[in-house]
């Protein structure tokens, strides 16, 4: 008998996580009480096509996504993740929550990927805290800015550096705060280095010619996840 990609990677201990859509897919059935069965059904679907959406980070076609919103009672626009425009968290708290603190290793795996964080500092107008696009190198985080912008002014100060991960569907998330001084690199050779390995490409465009790094003098965290699971079970 063959195995599945899910099979073999369980079979090779490598964890999967669902996509988001699959996810709220999956969520939105438990909450209603249907088997996959009735909902592949109901939408016109196999089985195994619709386990595939749930279990898989999978690209999923308007058409599917269109068919499982009307078999679920739900709309195409919770399935894709809600509203850009409303704040984040929203949702229910998760049922029978837990939280626990991460430890240092644990908070760096949660941001090793790199993404969007957010820096606080304290500027001539006050406490500010500025939305960046950043990278993990060398234990240190790393992001690139304007030399006249409000992020340029947290080199040679003490800064702090917040990443989270929120599930609406789930109610679960966790959080990463890292505080320490952050600096400036201008050397040629590590300015190419970075730009090579660990370049966070500031979604905001424009010239940004500023290499900050923030350096870690502590690093604390918290997941909040469901009862009966692990960290690593909740939002990767």
């Amino acid at each position: 008998m063959s195995m599945n990609t899910t099979d073999r990677d369980r079979a090779h201990g490598h964890t999967v996580h669902p996509g988001d859509v699959g996810r709220r897919v999956a969520h939105r059935r438990e909450q209603l009480g249907l088997t996959r069965e009735q909902v592949a059904m109901r939408a016109r679907m196999a089985v195994s096509y619709l386990e595939y959406v749930e279990s898989q980070p999978a690209a999923v076609d308007l058409e599917t996504i269109t068919a499982l919103a009307g078999a679920l009672g739900t709309s195409v626009r919770y399935l894709l993740g809600g509203e850009l425009d409303s704040p984040p968290g929203q949702a229910t708290p998760a049922l029978r929550p837990v939280v626990e603190e991460l430890q240092p290793w644990e908070c760096w795996a949660k941001m090793e990927p790199g993404g969007v964080g957010r820096v606080a500092l304290s500027t001539p107008e006050g406490p500010q805290v500025l939305p960046v696009n950043y990278r993990i190198l060398d234990g240190t985080v790393l992001y690139r800015t304007a030399a006249q912008s409000t992020a340029a002014t947290a080199v040679g100060e003490r800064v702090a550096f917040e990443v989270d991960r929120l599930d609406e569907a789930f109610g679960l998330g966790w959080s990463v705060l890292v505080t320490g001084p952050a600096h400036q690199d201008s050397e040629a050779d590590a300015v190419e280095r970075f730009g090579k390995h660990a370049d966070p490409q500031p979604w905001v465009g424009g010239r940004r010619d500023i290499w900050v790094r923030i350096r870690p003098s502590r690093i604390t965290g918290r997941v909040i996840r469901a009862a009966g699971t692990t960290p690593s079970d909740d939002t990767p």
